[in-house]
């Protein structure tokens, strides 16, 4: 699918620009230049935001985000109250930070939380770091909860929808810079696709299969 800004994510303009002007003014300097040259190829590579081929079917739960699982488990989701399967996303500061919708849905509610900026491999980040959380819900009326949680380097979790936004499979609807991780809860009887420490892409790589 086409997304509104391909190849560099238009959050990392700012950064970027900024770092090739800084490079360049002090090339002058040789070698004392490179480590301004090595921030700009760094933002660079961490606001990419390549196109992706939607992976999967219509019961098809596809990866928020690029990264590796670190968790799967069934655990209480305390945005809807519910016991739920949980599939968690960690992403390093050198994975793709474009977050993608899981499944064709219509989000019912948001919420963002404030809060800490632990290291987001940990699972009590969770629950303490700042975090974003959307209810989806799908056309056939099963409940998805996606979470954004800001990790140990990033500060600033980016989210563009609000209750009624229609969202299809894939579809870009935020970004989180500088390393953070991603929880979907999912209902119980939903059949999971991957194993802890896999690495996943960003709609391209299938989570799980809603029964």
């Amino acid at each position: 699918m086409n997304y509104p800004h391909p190849l560099i994510a238009r959050e990392g303009w700012p950064f970027i620009v900024g770092s090739l002007v800084l490079a360049a003014l002090t090339s002058a300097a040789g070698f004392w230049s490179l480590p301004f040259w090595l921030a700009f190829v760094f933002c660079v590579q961490f606001f990419r935001d390549p196109g992706r081929v939607v992976a999967g079917g219509p019961k098809s739960v596809v990866s928020p985000a690029d990264g590796r699982i670190v968790v799967v488990e069934e655990a209480d989701d305390p945005y809807l109250n519910r016991r739920a399967l949980k599939i968690s996303v960690f992403m390093n500061v050198f994975n793709v930070h474009s977050n993608r919708a899981p499944i064709e849905c219509t989000v019912q509610r948001k919420w963002y939380m404030p809060g800490r900026f632990l290291n987001a491999s940990l699972d009590k980040a969770s629950l303490e770091n700042e975090r974003c959380a959307l209810h989806l819900r799908t056309n056939d009326g099963r409940d998805v909860t996606c979470v954004q949680v800001a990790g140990l380097i990033a500060r600033r979790i980016l989210n563009y929808v609000d209750a009624g936004t229609p969202l299809a499979a894939g579809q870009r609807y935020g970004f989180i810079r500088f390393g953070s991780r991603v929880d979907v809860y999912l209902p119980l009887d939903t059949q999971v696709k991957v194993v802890i420490g896999e690495r996943v892409f960003a709609s391209s790589s299938v989570l799980a299969e809603l029964g």
